[in-house]
């Protein structure tokens, strides 16, 4: 599927940009899915002052029942400015919510065809994932005028395995820009330390500092622009970002998290399959 010449870019920046990976269609049905999961989330369901609210600011504390609980099952998660000081939303709950988590790759149909694809199968084996293992998928709504800040950090943080083999596959639902808050990488970063683990002990999350390294700045980082239907890869180690969205355009992605069956799945990473929920690849005849 990849070009020698994208295997080695992918090596030597950690990350590599794919256009018009998936096609119009593709997108408008997942779009239109995650549409209908929104419409039928009832926030009068849930005390608006927990922590329904996504924020990568204090991932210890924001780590309530809510949170860990959308490990293996399908929760939506406002954004954090969706509130005001009387704890109402500000605006239609369409345009409140940062995304949608953890699992619909496994229990959504139309998710599940989005992942399960051929293609996507061939570019996890040439980016050396030879039996991968996909543990998380997220829409993320980056929402106009109130869309999150996601802090700089690595995704190994969260998907620990020995050695490293967590590989992220981002696509761009809409056309991310600067403006909208596309994402910032690292070129090379990836062959850094990992500088935190995020772990769970039952219902006890910590987040491990491992290494100082700073965190990379504008003199390093470049933004990575995408067209919707772009597919961007990288590494668990490469350190990424994206700012705030003030503009008054959405950015949707979908990402999907996947390590390698060969490594170690570390078994205090927040989120665990059993046998009853089988953890599985892209393969669509798994």
């Amino acid at each position: 599927m990849l070009t020698p010449e994208q295997r080695d870019q992918y090596k030597r920046d950690g990350f590599l940009v794919i256009p018009d990976f998936k096609s119009l269609d593709e997108i408008a049905a997942l779009r239109r899915r995650a549409e209908d999961i929104v419409e039928a989330f009832d926030p009068a369901e849930f005390q608006l002052n927990s922590r329904a609210i996504f924020t990568t600011k204090d991932q210890e504390r924001a780590s309530d029942a809510w949170f860990l609980g959308s490990d293996n099952t399908v929760r939506c998660f406002f954004e954090e400015e969706a509130f005001g000081p009387d704890g109402r939303l500000r605006q239609a709950k369409a345009l409140s919510i940062n995304k949608i988590g953890h699992a619909m790759h496994d229990l959504d149909p139309v998710f599940d065809a989005f992942t399960r694809d051929p293609k996507l199968a061939a570019v996890a084996r040439d980016l050396g994932l030879e039996r991968p293992q996909v543990w998380q998928s997220m829409y993320i709504f980056k929402q106009p005028g109130i869309g999150g800040e996601v802090r700089w950090h690595q995704d190994a943080t969260f998907f620990d395995s020995d050695p490293i083999t967590v590989t992220t596959f981002w696509f761009a639902l809409e056309d991310a820009t600067r403006d909208n808050g596309c994402l910032w990488a690292e070129p090379g970063g990836h062959r850094g330390p990992l500088r935190e683990r995020f772990l769970r002990d039952g219902d006890t999350i910590t987040m491990e500092k491992l290494d100082s390294t700073p965190w990379p700045d504008d003199s390093t980082a470049v933004p990575l622009e995408a067209k919707a239907g772009t597919l961007v890869c990288f590494h668990g180690l490469l350190p990424h970002y994206s700012a705030p969205n003030r503009s008054p355009v959405s950015r949707h992605a979908f990402t999907l998290h996947a390590t390698d069956a060969r490594s170690v799945y570390s078994p205090r990473n927040w989120i665990q399959r059993g046998d009853d929920f089988p953890v599985r690849g892209f393969d669509p005849h798994e």
